[in-house]
Parts: C-alpha cells; structure tokens; sequence
C-alpha cells in the first residue's frame, strides 16, 4: 500500500485524482498491428473525457500521452517511477498549468532515472490510483503479467485487445474492446 494520494510527491491538479481513472499499461515489446485498435481506444478516451492514468514509459504510451495532451482539455495522472524533476516543470508547463495534468509518484526529487525496481513500485501504484484498466497487449512471462497478481487489481474492470498473448488477462475476465466510435461510424 502506497501513501494517501496527498501524501503523494505531485505536480499539477490534485483533483484529477478524484475522477474515474483508467490505467493505460503495455508492454514495452508489441506487435505493430496494435497501433490502430489502441490509437481508436485513445481517440474514444478524449471523446469521452476520460482521466487516463499511466506511467507514459513505453513508445505507445508516450505516443498516447502526445495525443492526449494536444487540443483541449483532457485529464490525465502521469505516475512516474522516478522523482519530479525541475525540467518536468518546464517541459509540460502548459498542461500543468491548464490544470489538466498531474505528476504523481512516491519517489523524492534525489531519484533520478527509472529502474527495474522503481518501474515495479510505479506500476504498483498505477494499479492502485486506477478505476479499471486498458492493456491492450500483454508479454507472455513479462513485467505486467506479474503485475497482474497484485491485490489492487482486485475486481477492477480490465479491457483488452484480442489477442492470443493476452490470454491471462481473458482469464481474469477481461472485455474485448471493441471500438464505438467506428462502430457508430460504420453504421452511417
């Protein structure tokens, strides 16, 4: 168990953690075919305005975190596996400031750079600030599968991509997404 989210080292909007939060977690490895289906997954979450969590450490997640951030107003918590450093200040000043972005981790400022060990305590976290989860592709034997038997994923709803590998998160129930916003367009 992490501290209370106000005891959490943070910068930017504090609210933000009182909104349903979806975690957004991917292995660092994916096939490229995932791409679109979570790009579509994203694309929804800014429609719906939904308070996406995550730590941003993969290529897919940082390219989420882009498009999430770009236009107007969408809530999202960074978790990061390291301290705030002075240079996250200036580089998301914008988001910040426009309160739609909050950095959160345990880690003191004297942490600089991720670790195996660090990634492990930062996605722990995530697991326990989320509402449900979006991992549309999962590593056979990899990080996340082992964080899938952390207590705080519990009953929280998890969504994922059909595929083979994600077989463990099927087996804890997972729905299939399933895209509304194509579906409403394939409709017309």
């Amino acid at each position: 168990m992490y501290p209370a989210p106000d005891d959490l080292l943070t910068l930017g909007n504090k609210a933000l953690l009182r909104l349903h939060k979806t975690a957004f977690l991917c292995s660092r490895d994916y096939p490229s075919a995932i791409e679109k289906p979570v790009y579509l997954w994203a694309l929804e979450q800014r429609y719906e305005g939904t308070c996406v969590l995550s730590g941003f450490h993969s290529r897919l997640e940082q390219a989420v975190l882009r498009y999430l951030l770009q236009g107007q107003w969408h809530p999202v918590v960074y978790a990061l596996g390291r301290g705030i450093q002075p240079s996250t200040r200036f580089e998301y000043e914008v988001p910040v400031a426009a309160g739609h972005l909050l950095f959160v981790t345990p880690f003191a400022d004297d942490v600089h750079s991720i670790t195996p060990d660090t990634a492990a305590i930062r996605n722990q976290l995530v697991a326990e600030l989320a509402d449900s989860f979006f991992i549309p592709y999962l590593t056979p034997g990899g990080n996340l599968n082992e964080l899938l038997q952390h207590p705080a994923f519990g009953a929280k709803p998890i969504v994922t991509l059909d595929l083979p590998e994600n077989y463990p998160l099927k087996a804890l129930g997972a729905k299939i997404f399933r895209s509304a916003l194509a579906l409403s367009h394939n409709q017309q």
